[in-house]
């Protein structure tokens, strides 16, 4: 089992699911950063977790997770079927504001990684009113295509210079858990934590789903009504297979 070992997991079609809450997120991070372990953080919901199904690199990529946390009602769900009572929505936007504001990671350094140019001047503008004490020690927008070789050494080499203890990676799934798994042993910082959508949420770039929405599971319409183009193929494929996969594993009948 894959993760920090006293942390718990469940099996969700073969991803190992950190059984935490966001408490035990933050005392996770905040142990790494004080002694001076690296590792990394998939903060998973129904679209990660079909891509592992669908990928036996992303797979292990979550699997080698220091945590994967749940961030999907369906998986919370799930969890707490499995037994797991005390396991709470670990949300990626969620998950950032948490660390911004606990004092256990009052001095913690930030760099973000990820988006674009404007989005990440919004955020960063908006994490240092909300967080007026908050250290970001630097943003990188890297360039929508693979990286040269020197390219990626500079950036490597840019981030540790920050002297950052958290990378925040805002890519999408699954491009920030590929740039985090191959970078985790080249990066200084104790924790990578590939957070996705949460840079455009938290720069007012894009919507975020009502709370009663994100409680009943419903943000995937929600966000598929904000962005029908690119996320219809997603929801249209993913949720109807994670669902029959589901009943398969709970009646023995899934794959391994």
């Amino acid at each position: 089992m894959s993760g920090d070992s006293t942390i718990a997991c469940g099996d969700i079609l073969g991803v190992h699911v950190s059984a935490i809450n966001m408490e035990m997120a933050i005392e996770t991070i905040s142990a790494w950063i004080r002694q001076a372990d690296r590792k990394y953080i998939c903060v998973t919901g129904v679209h990660g977790v079909m891509e592992s199904r669908r990928s036996d690199d992303i797979r292990r990529i979550h699997n080698a997770a220091g945590l994967v946390t749940p961030d999907g009602m369906p998986l919370v769900w799930l969890m707490k079927w499995a037994g797991f009572r005390h396991v709470n929505r670990v949300y990626g936007p969620d998950l950032m504001l948490a660390v911004f504001s606990s004092a256990k990671l009052a001095e913690a350094r930030h760099f973000l990684y990820g988006t674009t140019e404007s989005t990440l001047a919004a955020l960063t503008l908006r994490l240092r009113r909300r967080f007026p004490n908050a250290r970001i020690v630097g943003t990188m927008a890297p360039p929508f295509r693979p990286l040269s070789p020197a390219e990626d050494d500079a950036h490597v080499a840019e981030i540790n210079a920050s002297g950052a203890d958290i990378v925040w990676v805002g890519l999408s799934t699954p491009k920030q858990e590929r740039w985090m798994a191959a970078h985790r042993d080249l990066l200084n910082a104790a924790a990578l934590i590939g957070v996705g959508a949460a840079f455009d949420i938290h720069a007012g770039v894009v919507a975020q789903a009502p709370r009663v929405l994100q409680r009943s599971g419903l943000e995937w319409a929600f966000r598929l009504l904000t962005d029908p183009r690119r996320l219809w193929r997603r929801y249209a494929t993913n949720n109807p297979q994670f669902i029959v996969q589901i009943l398969a594993q709970q009646f023995g009948l899934r794959r391994p």
